[in-house]
């Protein structure tokens, strides 16, 4: 019998413990977020640029800014109505900060435009949509994100 409540005690005290490890680790709680933003941009050379945005989180509207600049290859302005996901969000602040891409793309009259971009947050960007104007670039770029 002293055996038996012996391995008994052992395995619940075992089982209480990893229960308790269970109960003190936290899954890492990222989200997917929707996101539209208008952004024009202009340049020979160097091309800057600039835009709003809304990111919906959870069922809210979170408007934000956008600005950016890039150095390269680009001529031309172009206005890109883009839509699409924000990933690993943490959180609506989460989305803050400065985007970078390498990317290449273009637009004469009207055409389509997509980037993936990435924050120091971890937060990924897949954006995609129509380009209005007339703009070629092959450029490095980065994107600042504020929220309003």
């Amino acid at each position: 019998m002293k055996n038996v409540m012996k391995k008994f005690g052992i395995n619940v005290a075992l089982i209480a413990l990893l229960v308790g490890v269970a109960g003190f680790s936290t899954p890492s709680r990222a989200e997917t977020g929707q996101v539209a933003v208008v952004f024009t941009k202009g340049g020979f050379i160097v091309g800057v640029g600039g835009g709003e945005g809304v990111l919906t989180l959870r069922g809210k509207h979170y408007p934000f800014t956008a600005s950016g600049m890039s150095v390269g290859f680009t001529i031309g302005a172009s206005t890109t109505k883009l839509v699409g996901r924000a990933l690993n969000l943490h959180g609506p602040a989460s989305i803050e900060g400065t985007y970078s891409a390498i990317g290449a793309g273009g637009a004469v009259a009207a055409g389509a435009g997509g980037v993936q971009l990435q924050n120091a947050n971890g937060v990924i960007l897949q954006l995609s949509g129509p380009k209005v104007g007339a703009e070629v670039s092959a450029a490095v770029g980065g994107v600042t994100v504020r929220l309003k």
